[in-house]
């Protein structure tokens, strides 16, 4: 139990200081390796599709609760609608280790709001 608090508690940090960092740095630059990486012409700043998440109380909290214990009952209504206001292109950078998270979540957060659409 204390080692996924300790996990938590260091995401949650790094997260908070990527968001602390300036626009001009912390915009992400796609990879001259990788050319597909981003969609032409539409980078991805991580940051912002962060931020969204951020503005909710205890969402990002929430959310990483969700990845490591595979149970989505600790996220609120809030916080699926932040979640579900997310553009589908951020997910790949938020959870890359974890790619079949954000559809699962989206589904769940459908059944929480349900105005929500499901991920198709």
């Amino acid at each position: 139990m204390g080692s996924k608090t300790f996990v938590t508690m260091i995401l949650v940090v790094s997260l908070c200081a990527a968001i602390f960092v300036t626009q001009g740095i912390a915009q992400v630059q796609p990879s001259p390796l990788s050319p597909g990486f981003f969609p032409p012409g539409l980078p991805i700043d991580l940051v912002k599709c962060w931020s969204s998440l951020f503005n909710v109380e205890g969402c990002v909290l929430e959310i990483f609760k969700s990845i490591f214990s595979g149970k989505f009952e600790n996220v609120e209504a809030a916080c699926c609608k932040a979640f579900s206001t997310l553009d589908a292109n951020c997910w790949p950078q938020m959870f890359p280790l974890n790619p079949f998270f954000p559809p699962l979540l989206k589904d769940n957060c459908a059944r929480i709001i349900p105005s929500s659409p499901a991920h198709k």
